[in-house]
């Protein structure tokens, strides 16, 4: 027991250092100094950047254009099961067989003894159930009952082909006129320019009802309708811009994203109550789009090229109307010029200084150079180099200018720009100003969150 107090006499023990010392403190110091800066940046404003480049806004004017026709409907004059042997789309003469409807209710089969499709039929067939394959979405299931349409539209015209001792057409319905045959009703057949609304183009709306379908029909049923003219109308709603930008235009060129097909027609603007609509007169090619009740067509417009630049990167700002004669070229950069100014103390005193300015444009033919109104005053007064002659500065030496905050530098400078043709989103600038803009400068996207000589982070 003795031994073993003696042995514990012995421990020695751990030496404790204060809590504060200089290393604690420093990292204190690191630490604070990380808080503040994450706080900085996540509650101060970051200004995004946008680089110029050169373009034109011809990629924003494309439609779903309504298309109306001359169209004629044709109804069963008796009841019974319907065959149909004219293909879709086709143009048939007057009084040939689009379709047959047996009374007794039931069609004779048709008989396929020694008959193989030729590599026509083949191809065609092909080409409908690849096309449905590839345009295939699951929002718009009414291109199944296209393609099944256009399948049987096929093999009518298969059946139609074989020997007549293989096939009884009975109770032929023979066309009233000659025209392009249509499968389908869709409650357009009757609309006209002056009907139309822009609810009409919500194509979430649009119902097509299929005829192919239907085994059997009822006396006065609509069997398949004919588009009896050649001459055929697009119409597509129109803004107040695009309406402004095509007055008195009286042709216009277009593409059918459909088959990248460009044409030029006739173009008028019509106005129904507070809505307008375009009206394209086509006198040619039914036979292309003659299925197609909506078709999504581009106008080719001439817009015009320069910097293509965001609407929201555009401000307005107030300079000052210098004189030619007032001003101090520099010689090493254009964009800058020195004036001698007088300015004017409270007690009445005066002192003279030169200040340096950058030009934000200059008006070759008025010789006059804009100067940013921060730097001078009302009352301030420019002299002349080496003459007596001066000026005052005064609310009528302002001038308002559009532009935009180039960064290129890491601060905000304001450019003059000159729109030359606008949208909503974007606008196209002239490039051949010294002052103004050029491809590949990077400007402040958003002009509210910025403004002149303010360091960009």
């Amino acid at each position: 027991m003795a031994l073993f107090d003696k042995k514990n006499s012995k421990v020695a023990k751990y030496r404790k250092y204060p809590y504060l010392n200089i290393g604690t403190l420093l990292y204190g110091i690191v630490f604070i100094y990380m808080v503040v800066c994450i706080v900085l940046y996540l509650t101060e404003t970051h200004i995004k950047p946008y680089e110029v480049v050169r373009g034109n806004l011809s990629g924003n004017f494309r439609y779903q254009a309504l298309s109306l026709r001359t169209e004629e409907v044709v109804r069963a004059s008796q009841s019974g099961s319907i065959r149909y042997y004219a293909r879709e789309g086709s143009r048939v003469s007057a009084d040939s067989t689009v379709c047959s409807v047996n009374e007794s209710g039931s069609l004779d089969p048709v008989v396929y003894e020694d008959f193989e499709p030729n590599d026509r039929d083949i191809e065609r067939l092909h080409s409908v159930m690849s096309g449905f394959v590839t345009d295939f979405s699951e929002t718009s299931f009414q291109r199944t009952y296209e393609m099944k349409a256009g399948v049987e539209s096929i093999l009518a015209d298969m059946t139609k082909n074989l020997d007549t001792d293989y096939i009884n057409v009975q109770n032929r319905c023979n066309a009233p006129d000659s025209g392009f045959v249509i499968y389908g009703i869709d409650g357009f057949e009757e609309v006209s320019a002056a009907s139309l609304t822009k609810d009409m183009f919500d194509l979430n709306n649009y119902k097509l009802e299929s005829l192919r379908t239907n085994k059997r029909v009822t006396a006065g049923d609509v069997i398949y309708k004919l588009i009896t003219e050649e001459e055929w109308r697009l119409y597509f709603p129109m803004d107040n811009n695009l309406v402004t930008e095509l007055t008195g235009q009286e042709s216009i060129r277009l593409r059918f994203l459909k088959d990248n097909q460009t044409f030029t027609a006739p173009f008028s603007i019509i106005r129904n109550g507070a809505e307008s609509f375009g009206e394209i007169v086509m006198n040619n090619s039914l036979v292309r789009y003659a299925t197609d009740r909506f078709l999504e067509i581009e106008l080719v417009l001439n817009r015009k090229e320069g910097l293509k630049i965001p609407v929201s990167a555009i401000v307005d700002k107030e300079f000052y109307n210098i004189p030619e004669e007032f001003v101090i070229v520099n010689k090493d950069t254009e964009k800058e010029v020195t004036l001698k100014v007088e300015r004017f103390r409270s007690d009445g005193s005066s002192e003279t200084s030169y200040v340096t300015a950058n030009v934000y444009s200059y008006d070759e033919e008025n010789g006059v150079y804009l100067i940013n109104k921060s730097l001078l005053k009302e009352g301030d007064c420019i002299l002349q180099e080496n003459s007596a002659k001066r000026q005052e500065l005064t609310d009528n030496d302002v001038t308002l200018l559009h532009g935009v905050y180039n960064i290129n530098k890491g601060y905000a400078v304001f450019r003059e720009i000159t729109v030359i043709d606008q949208n909503e989103e974007y606008c196209i600038v002239e490039s051949n100003n010294i002052y103004g803009l050029s491809a590949n400068d990077y400007i402040v996207l958003n002009a509210s969150e910025a403004d002149v000589d303010q360091i960009i982070n």
